[in-house]
């Protein structure tokens, strides 16, 4: 059975009139409010603002599904100018639509200039962001996908990888960047290109597969197949296909 709502779901959440105050949540919409009771979710419709102690949204429409109560919620499915911001989650996010699970505290970002932040990340894409901050798995596919920060820059088609959960300040422990034109990656002073683009924190090895180009203090080196080890600082670069490998080291006092 299906029961619609709209006075009577403000009167349980919070007089829409007053300022919120701490543990409550405050909804606004234009169009009201469906309730399926049954399903275990509700529909909230036009220009729909939320605001609640561990996170705010915004967007056009908005899907909410719930355990208990309504209070109790699990998942937030948004379409429309989404807006997302979660202090608890550490989380800033933008795109046309958004999919929230508050329990795995995973957030899927999709559509045109979608774009998600943390205090030392910034992601953004054509296509599609997804982050667990339980796990610290994140992947990042379609055109423009990016992953920036002070110390590094990604570029790919798809970028995959997880965070470290030891402290606040994430660091990457591993990440995978393919791309069927070229991946590129800059860390410190050094510039890496391949399709296929692959870092292992424990390993402190970062691994290129085809059309290599690392470029580094003037020098460019060119191969098939190459390795930087991030610990040492050093590289290396290997021929598999075409049997050469190209140095080029230009004088940058002439």
């Amino acid at each position: 059975m299906k029961y619609f709502y709209t006075i009577l779901f403000f009167l349980i959440f919070l007089n829409v009139s007053h300022s919120r105050n701490i543990g409550e949540t405050q909804i606004t919409t234009d169009e009201g409010i469906e309730v399926f009771s049954n399903e275990k979710y509700y529909l909230l419709k036009k220009n729909v603002i939320i605001e609640s102690d561990k996170f705010s949204l915004s967007g056009d429409n908005i899907k909410i599904y719930f355990n208990k109560d309504m209070y109790d919620i699990t998942e937030i499915e948004a379409v429309g100018n989404v807006k997302l911001k979660s202090v608890v989650n550490d989380i800033n996010a933008l795109g046309s639509f958004l999919l929230f699970n508050t329990v795995n505290e995973e957030v899927t970002i999709k559509g045109l200039k979608s774009k998600l932040f943390t205090d030392e990340f910034e992601m953004s894409s054509d296509g599609l962001i997804n982050v667990n901050n339980k796990s610290g798995n994140f992947f990042i596919n379609g055109k423009n996908s990016k992953l920036l920060n002070e110390d590094i820059i990604i570029i790919g088609e798809n970028i995959k990888g997880i965070f470290s959960q030891e402290n606040k300040n994430k660091e990457i422990n591993y990440l995978n960047v393919t791309d069927k034109e070229e991946s590129y990656v800059k860390s410190d002073e050094t510039d890496l290109y391949a399709k296929n683009i692959e870092y292992n924190k424990e390993t402190s090895l970062i691994e290129l597969n085809e059309n290599v180009r690392i470029i580094r203090n003037g020098e460019i080196v060119t191969g098939d197949y190459g390795t930087l080890d991030t610990k040492s600082n050093s590289y290396k670069v290997k021929s598999k296909n075409t049997k050469k490998v190209k140095v080029i080291i230009s004088n940058s006092n002439e």
